[in-house]
């Protein structure tokens, strides 16, 4: 079938859906007479939600509040769009939202909304024993006889006619057998009061409420339907989490907080629970930064599905977009460009380092390069005592007293001609954003900041981002695991002035990757040293429980290189043929080419070209299903995944550096690291081609 035809049919069952809900209407209203529902337009909200449950929802009506005496729940709904505890009300005069109060007739009512917001909390509670996350369990307050369709904090408020197409457009969360899960849950938690019971499903004759009251329109819920069907799947992991998981999402920490974990263990799919959850209880600005460029797009694509009602007060931004951004609001004026400080760079080598004695350590200038950026002006030190007695995290090299001193003479002459060309780096970005947020803080402030892959910031960074929310309550979290650092260097957190010391969570259980993808990957890094932010650990063994068994690892080796590329292509192919409409855009939108060095990323952006592949670079990449191979670098691919991955030359960067100083064992380590982050960003198939060393 084709992708129009697929979505011809999706249109004509959201049709079928509404007007079975219409025809399902007039029983649903008589039944709804039994219960407590006074008003004739209360009757006709809850005759609504009982229509909903002849297309697998489940209603409990007028239930006891467990931990009251008499307080209690007019209805929880439960059904493929999660759990919704509705409170319905009557009032003569019109509800409206209004600088964060409830109002009517010119009078604030938050006392209702406090009370369905402690009920919605006390399902919450119950709810994380299953593992359900708080963002699939929504607080509703439906308006008998209003128009209305807002929100107020995480309250969802509807009229009686919005109520159908608002619950009926909710992406699909809850499979049947969950549904009679947690609605059996719930029965106990809120026990019913005296009232007949409810059937599982309304059972009527085609032709029953065809003479009902117009309460709510076909064609709206014919649109809402079709909106929910189109929805991919990605819901079903927003809302069910390891109980682990949902503890950090839900958790009160009194200062800074850390989240870490070995690769593919769900950290930054709690950092966007956690967003959501924060972001539902408070009415500031949160923060969710990371280093990447392209992330911020991926993961913003994702908030906005998972919690779209908080989705304007979350910003996602790398950090270096943030730190220019709030530089131009206070007129700090910027000349960045990487090609620029790279030629002051290179003039300060030949200068004072080409002939100095650190050519007795390394002789390349790469290696310099990074000891400037990571280590000294990324760690801010303004003076060569500083330098002399700090800890070089994650450099292997020793350096003797006229080590640093050359190195700091080096850094000196790149500062001199960078400042008489007049052009800054990437860490002058942080260095003067960090000066400037000293003098004048954010405005409005962030209550909050979540820092994803904070192992790739440079503690300049870190001191950044802390600095905007300092210790105050869930104020920083900072999530990421120093074993995927990509980049030279590291630091501790106490470097920074953060302490987290009972407020740090470790996850084990590897979610993402086949068994026999995690095994192919750790091996590259077993016996690797890495740093942790807290502490040094001497090798890449890790304590990880797998829930994933099934996958495969294809190791395609080809005796030249167009016999490579050639079996790369028809791996694609072959891919490309087994796809379905469903997803719509096919297996290729699930697959991706990653490489190690941007001259490979030219050459096999070529090659997919010309063998009429499509092809999507991830830098345009925002996490949208798209019909077309992702292609990019290692980097490029951190904090991403996908179903297929391919690995073409996979095994040429790690083969490259023969050396035996310290610092080629140094890159070696950071190039298997880089090697390890791309091999785990796969799910079901890890492709890796290589070339027999005889004919390379």
């Amino acid at each position: 079938m084709s992708a129009g035809g697929s979505a011809r049919a999706r249109g004509k069952l959201a049709r079928e859906y509404a007007i079975e809900l219409w025809r399902r209407y007039r029983e649903a209203y008589e039944l709804a007479g039994r219960y407590e529902a006074a008003a004739d337009s209360e009757r006709k909200v809850a005759a609504i939600l009982l229509t909903l449950t002849t297309r697998g929802w489940r209603l409990l009506v007028d239930r006891r509040w467990p931990g009251t005496r008499s307080a209690n729940v007019d209805m929880i709904l439960i059904g493929p769009g999660g759990v919704f505890v509705i409170d319905i009300k009557k009032w003569r005069d019109r509800p409206a939202a209004a600088d964060g109060h409830l109002m009517a007739a010119d009078q604030r009512r938050d006392t209702e909304i406090g009370k369905l917001l402690a009920m919605t909390h006390t399902a919450e509670h119950h709810l994380a024993l299953l593992g359900m996350s708080p963002i699939a369990i929504r607080p509703v307050m439906v308006f008998a006889g209003h128009r209305l369709d807002t929100t107020l904090g995480r309250v969802r408020l509807l009229g009686d006619q919005e109520v159908l197409p608002a619950l009926v457009s909710e992406p699909t969360r809850l499979t049947a057998a969950t549904v009679r899960a947690v609605t059996t849950h719930l029965e106990e938690v809120f026990p019913a009061y005296d009232a007949p019971a409810l059937p599982d499903a309304i059972t009527t004759g085609s032709q029953a409420g065809q003479d009902a009251d117009p309460l709510f329109d076909v064609k709206e819920v014919e649109a809402a339907a079709l909106r929910s069907a189109l929805s991919a799947p990605i819901e079903r992991w927003m809302t069910f989490l390891h109980s682990d998981q949902v503890a950090m999402t839900r958790r009160h920490c009194n200062g800074p907080a850390r989240i870490s974990g070995p690769a593919g263990t769900g950290k930054t799919v709690v950092g966007l629970h956690r967003a959501a959850y924060l972001a539902e209880r408070s009415t500031g600005r949160i923060l969710y930064v990371t280093f990447a460029n392209n992330l911020p797009r991926v993961q913003g694509q994702l908030f906005r599905r998972l919690s779209p009602a908080t989705a304007a007060r979350v910003e996602f931004t790398s950090l270096h977009a943030w730190a220019q951004t709030f530089l131009a609001e206070h007129d700090v004026r910027l000349s960045v460009s990487r090609e620029r400080a790279e030629t002051a760079f290179s003039r300060a080598w030949s200068r004072a380092g080409r002939d100095s004695v650190l050519v007795d350590v390394d002789p390349s200038p790469a290696y310099w390069k990074e000891e400037i950026d990571y280590v000294i002006k990324g760690r801010g030190l303004t003076s060569l005592d500083q330098y002399r007695g700090i800890s070089r995290y994650g450099r292997r090299s020793a350096l003797r007293s006229a080590h640093r001193e050359a190195a700091w003479l080096l850094y000196e002459e790149y500062e001199l001609l960078r400042t008489m060309r007049g052009v800054h780096d990437f860490n002058d970005v942080l260095l003067m954003a960090l000066d400037k947020l000293r003098d004048t803080p954010a405005d409005p402030p962030y209550t909050s900041v979540i820092v994803d892959e904070v192992q790739d910031l440079t503690l300049i960074g870190v001191k950044l981002l802390h600095t905007l929310v300092g210790d105050a309550p869930n104020g920083l979290l900072l999530i990421g695991d120093g074993q995927q650092a990509v980049y030279p260097g590291g630091f501790r957190l106490s470097d920074a002035g953060i302490a987290i010391k009972g407020r740090g969570g470790v996850l084990h259980t590897n979610y993402r990757n086949a068994t026999p993808i995690i095994d192919t990957a750790l091996a590259v890094i077993s016996n690797d040293p890495f740093e942790d932010l807290e502490e040094s650990n001497p090798n890449g063994h890790r304590t990880m429980e797998l829930t994933y068994h099934d996958g495969q690892v294809i190791k395609a080796n080809a005796d030249d290189e167009a016999q490579h590329d050639r079996l790369l292509v028809e791996a694609l192919q072959d891919l490309a043929a087994r796809s379905t409409d469903d997803p719509p855009a096919g297996r290729l939108c699930d697959a991706a080419v990653l490489c190690a060095t941007r001259r490979q990323i030219a050459h096999y952006q070529r090659l997919l070209n010309h063998a009429g592949i499509p092809v999507l670079r991830l830098e345009q990449y925002d996490g949208q299903p798209v019909h077309a191979v992702k292609l990019g670098t290692y980097r490029r691919a951190k904090g991403l995944e996908f179903k297929y991955v391919y690995l073409p030359r996979h095994d040429m960067s790690t083969s490259s550096i023969t050396g035996d100083k310290a610092t080629d064992h140094e890159r070696a380590v950071i190039i298997r690291r880089q090697l390890f982050v791309a091999m785990t960003r796969a799910r079901d198939l890890l492709w890796l081609g290589s070339i027999a060393p005889h004919r390379k």
